[in-house]
């Protein structure tokens, strides 16, 4: 067999090998961008949850109307699953992403202090 030895991955990594990873990638991208839209972090993990296997337009449409009425964990959780489907019913996968993005809302409010 030939090529460069093909490296052993552990978890969690090791601290010395992420912050190597993090300089590199900082030195050819220092200040990263994304297309999504965001405010904070809660509607940046949401919008990151909602991308999967769409587009960077479509979750945009759609997190456009949904955080007009849903833009923090508690707002999401009154929500409920069934009020989030019609926002986000355009992006692939929607019935799942609705029932992740709940059980992310409720572990945000319960275990984290709604941050």
């Amino acid at each position: 067999m030939t090529g460069a030895p093909v490296p052993i991955f552990s978890w969690p990594p090791h601290e010395d090998r992420v912050e190597t990873i993090f300089t590199r990638l900082s030195g050819v991208m220092p200040e990263p961008r994304t297309e999504l839209r965001f405010q904070d972090p809660y509607t940046l993990v949401v919008a990151v949850a909602l991308s999967a296997q769409a587009t960077d337009v479509s979750v945009n449409k759609a997190t456009e109307r949904l955080f007009a009425v849903a833009d923090t964990p508690a707002k999401m959780l009154a929500l409920g699953e069934a009020g989030l489907i019609p926002y986000i019913a355009s992006i692939g996968l929607y019935r799942n992403k609705a029932r992740n993005l709940i059980a992310l809302s409720r572990i945000i409010l319960e275990q984290h202090g709604g941050v």
